[in-house]
């Protein structure tokens, strides 16, 4: 065993992590690993491909009688078996976890097919047939603030949920006496973080207890525990939820599956049975959550040198389709950090969050912060633009200066320790910032576009759970009582044979909690940290935990290892007293190291650690006056700096606060709009270091989803609520080619507020990254208006300028389709072994419908111009069964006729109508020639449009392709006919 004296402690050492021996060999315990009970279920889930629509009619018979079936649930029967989950806001509006009359999103589920394994589910799941009545949709924040918008709840009377005014200082009088008034207009686009394990649940009803147990890969804040056992209508204690011992990833987004707990609990009462459900990529990419899109107009009030002495603050929060908890926290959770990392007295605030047909949104890493440095580092370079001045100085000329800490913001943050402006001179001198200068004006002397950018944040750590409320009016928080802390908890236990465990309720997700947990506890008892065992998973039913329980707000390091090392430390004073007994010393004589428990006079006066420690264990009656146990030590410990919003709206919305200057260099290609990162420094004070390699691990994590921020990712939407983003094919995420090295530089300042005088590190770049390769592409470009991510084909149109028109005469456009849907348009011709009448006939025949339709089930004949059919359509990876609705018109009988269509389906959705012209070819031959325009909407815009160009030109094709096959053969000729018969003969 390595030794451990009291000068060579494990803080601060970049020890082995314990969890890699598993994680590293295919070890490691996800959700979908573990266990289940024999006569498990598995559930599939239907959802809507439309951004909005009523629910006419569902049809469930078809799926309740497949193979396997054992229920199916639509909104009706969760309705009946739970309760409209908690809104974050005082306002007229339920939030259900499945859709009951109106659908609101694509991806919002629809019902939920359980079945015996999941296979046979999502067999079953095609056959639920969905009857859409199409509403229009509005997915910008600004037009759904317009009178006329499409309302998405009746109810709330418009799209607007939430608005509040804030005034800190004298914001109309610092504006009124400025030298000038500098304003810029942003708009954040949405985007997510992607873990590579999708959301998974396991649930379980006990009906004579009335109870729940529930696993799931839930990260917490465990806040949401009430919100779920509120919607199962049980109490706390008849909701257990349980996560499991790994979990791949997550970076806020794995607080989004508590709606699908809720409706897997009650799949679980309705089936009788435990019930399963492991989300996929595809749902997972458009129906689960991401961070907020945000448009914000803010103002300056600037004196001539740069100074900045007023911001005047007006935010547009979309938080999509439904406003679910702990939602609007990410417009509040920077709220006492609304001026940064500069000293600025006066703000005004304006604070307004929509409802569109988008995603409801949740935690996202960052969490707030990108949003709101987006717009100030912006304005900053702005400023130093607009006044001449070097955007350097402008930033050291607001930053809170040195010796003033703990400072008080405006808007109520307490920043706990730091010198920002030491930090950024080490940064400048340390990460080269003369030698990135000098290399701009070189590039540039080339011809070269070249820029250099600046960002300057403050990283918010464990957040106050009373910053939330700052969304109620002063009046209502006193009527709903205060709220505020942020409680950690950790247990510490010594089993008979003085082995240590270590219990907290983090919800780790491949961050390293039990190797830095091990290290602390080591420390304080004298230890090796291989003697210390850490858990980590969650158990309400049996764990020590708290609503603030969870992994989020870069927490961990400053309050539950914090108060895992009170736990550590009451324990070690309890055992001092122990042994100072059965050594015969004064307690002030006893060392803890290298095991064992010695006097620190005479070293060789000395038991073992396991022998004091197992003491209550054997002989409690040999304990001192005063040691109750030595068993487990439990610690619960909240900050008394984290108050509640006062009248005045001030809130210290987290305990504390990083510093982070980051500068970069990029070069702009002129011809193709791809940006290069030349060189990216970024510096940190994130407290005292624990685990230096894990600090490092945190930050190039973050700046890799930074830089997918800043140049590759987007959630993408069409004008009708389309998701366009649906596979990692059009979600474009970095690899590590794509992300250069960083340097990465330090500045500690321990924080006086936690007992490790650690501060948070996780999502620092998640804020400061993104914004500063904005300004380095605005210093290159000499772009004003920049909009995420700096896509190469969004730069290049920039710098291109608009394209000369072509002077080749243009087709008429045609109408487009309705709702924003893509659009298709078409024509061929195929000559034909029949007469026209033949084919005529054909077309009007439900059999040889049956026969060229593509994946066709059966036709049914409405009328003579009116078919059903079911299909089933593949596009690419992607299956789904479609119900389709066929009509013909404008027939003249046997020359030509309009063929017009709808499907509907698991995969989207689409519609269009084309012309069908037969003429003689001579002799028992017949020229079939055809034109169409369609739209197409849902999953399959995306995914069928990257894969073969839209599953609607695929499906014609094959029509005329089986039509002609059918009628006796024939040769394709001309046009989109004859590349589509090409192209489905090279994909078999």
């Amino acid at each position: 065993m390595t030794l451990n004296p009291p000068a060579d402690r494990w803080v601060g050492r970049s020890v082995p992590r314990v969890e890699d021996a598993a994680l590293l060999t295919g070890r490691g315990r996800y959700i979908d690993d573990l266990a289940t009970r024999i006569g498990t279920l598995h559930a599939a889930i239907v959802r809507s491909p439309h951004a909005h629509a009523t629910i006419s009619a569902i049809e469930v018979d078809a799926a309740r009688s497949a193979r396997g079936v054992v229920a199916v649930l639509t909104g009706a029967e969760i309705a009946a078996h739970s309760r409209s989950m908690t809104v974050g806001v005082k306002a007229d509006v339920e939030c259900w976890p499945i859709a009951r009359d109106r659908v609101r999103y694509v991806g919002e589920p629809v019902a939920l097919v359980i079945a015996e394994d999941r296979y046979l589910a999502e067999d079953a799941a095609d056959l639920v047939a969905v009857s859409y009545e199409i509403l229009p949709a509005v997915v910008d924040p600004m037009a759904a603030l317009a009178e006329d918008a499409p309302i998405l709840h009746p109810s709330l009377g418009g799209n607007l949920i939430n608005e509040r005014r804030f005034s800190y200082g004298d914001p109309d009088a610092a504006f009124a006496g400025a030298g000038r008034t500098i304003g810029i207009d942003v708009a954040y686009p949405r985007n997510s973080c992607t873990p590579i394990e999708t959301y998974g649940v396991v649930a379980e009803y006990d009906p004579g207890e009335d109870a729940y147990d529930v696993t799931a890969n839930f990260q917490g804040p465990f806040s949401i525990h009430a919100v779920i056992a509120r919607a199962l209508g049980v109490p706390g204690n008849r909701m257990r939820l349980r996560t499991p011992p790994d979990s791949g990833g997550s970076f806020g987004i794995k607080q989004g599956v508590f709606p699908y707990i809720i409706l897997m609990a009650v799949a679980a009462k309705v089936a009788g049975r435990p019930v399963k459900w492991i989300e996929d990529r595809l749902e997972h990419l458009a129906a689960s959550v991401s961070a907020t899109n945000r448009a914000t107009r803010i103002e300056a009030a600037v004196e001539a040198d740069g100074k900045i002495t007023a911001l005047r603050w007006d935010q547009l929060e979309d938080c999509g389709a439904h406003l679910r908890a702990p939602e609007p926290a990410t417009l509040y959770r920077m709220h006492g950090n609304m001026t940064g990392a500069y000293a600025i007295a006066n703000v005004a605030i304006r604070n307004r969050i929509v409802l569109t047909n988008k995603t409801p949104t949740g935690l996202n890493r960052g969490f707030g912060g990108p949003q709101v440095y987006f717009a100030l580092e912006r304005l900053m370079q702005r400023i130093a633009l607009e006044l001449g001045l070097d955007p350097l100085d402008v930033i050291r000329r607001n930053l809170v200066p040195s010796g003033a800490f703990p400072y008080r913001t405006a808007t109520g943050a307490l920043l706990d320790s730091g010198d920002y402006p030491a930090a950024l001179t080490r940064a400048v001198e340390d990460g080269g910032f003369a030698d990135l200068l000098r290399r701009r004006e070189e590039m540039r002397a080339e011809g070269r576009l070249y820029g250099i950018g600046l960002a300057c944040v403050v990283e918010p750590s464990v957040s106050n759970m009373g910053y939330i409320t700052a969304v109620l009016t002063p009046g209502e928080r006193r009527k709903a009582g205060p709220k505020n802390g942020a409680q950690a908890t950790a247990t510490i236990a010594i089993d008979p044979l003085g082995a240590v465990t270590v219990k907290v309720a983090s919800v780790p997700q491949g961050q390293g909690h039990r190797t830095v947990l091990a290290q602390v506890v080591a420390d304080e008892l004298g230890l090796d940290v291989t003697a210390v065992q850490v858990l980590a998973d969650v158990d309400t039913a049996r764990d020590a935990w708290s609503i603030a329980s969870g992994n989020y707000a870069s927490r961990f390091a400053p309050a539950v290892a914090g108060a895992t090392q009170i736990a550590a430390r009451r324990i070690r004073d309890k055992l001092t007293a122990v042994a100072a007994a059965q050594l015969n010393v004064t307690r002030d004589e006893v060392m803890f190291a290298w095991g064992r428990v010695s006097a620190r006079s005479n070293p060789d006066n000395f038991v073992s650690f396991a022998r004091v420690a197992a003491a209550a264990h054997w002989a409690p009656g040999t304990l001192p006056d005063g040691v109750d146990q030595t068993i487990r030590e439990t610690v619960f410990w909240t900050p008394e700096e984290l108050t509640a919003p006062d009248d005045a709206d001030a809130v210290n919305s987290s305990l504390c606060h990083g510093f982070i200057f980051d500068f970069c260099g990029v070069e702009i290609d002129r011809d193709t709009g791809t940006t290069r990162i030349d060189r990216y420094v970024t510096m940190h004070d994130c407290g005292r270091i624990l685990h230096p390699a894990m600090v490092e691990g945190q930050v190039r994590g973050g700046f890799a989803q930074a830089v997918g921020a800043a140049l590759y990712e987007e959630y993408a939407y069409a004008p009708d609520g389309s998701f366009l983003s649906g596979t990692l094919a059009d979600y474009l995420i970095p690899t590590v080619m794509e992300v250069p090295e960083p340097v990465i530089l330090h500045y500690e300042s321990p924080s006086p507020f936690t007992p490790l005088g650690a501060k948070g590190v996780g999502e620092g770049n998640c804020m400061s990254t993104p914004v500063c390769i904005a300004n380095a592409v605005a210093d290159a470009t000499g772009l004003a208006d920049l909009v995420l991510p700096l896509t190469p084909s969004r730069l290049a149109d920039r710098l291109q300028g608009e394209e000369t028109p072509s002077k080749a005469p243009a087709k008429p456009a045609a109408a487009a389709p309705a709702g924003g849907q893509r659009r298709l348009t078409g024509e061929g011709r195929a000559e034909v072994a029949a007469s026209r009448e033949t084919i005529w006939s054909m077309l009007l025949d439900p059999k040889t419908l049956e026969a060229v339709i593509p994946g066709a089930h059966g036709v049914e004949k409405v009328s003579d111009t009116h078919f059903r059919a079911d299909v089933t359509l593949g596009v690419g990876p992607v299956k789904g069964r479609y119900r389709a609705e066929i009509r013909l018109s404008d027939l003249d009988p046997p020359n030509a006729v309009t063929l017009s269509g709808r499907t509907e389906g698991a995969l989207g959705f689409g519609e269009g109508s084309g012309r069908i012209t037969l003429s003689d070819a001579g002799p028992g031959r017949t020229v079939v020639a055809y034109s169409y325009e369609a739209g197409i909407g849902g999953k399959v815009a995306s995914v069928g449009g990257r894969l073969l160009d839209g599953a609607a030109r695929v499906v014609i094709g094959q029509f005329f392709r089986s039509l002609a096959a059918h009628a006796g053969g024939g040769s394709a000729k001309a046009g989109l006919f004859a590349r589509l018969r090409s192209l489905l003969g090279r994909r078999k």
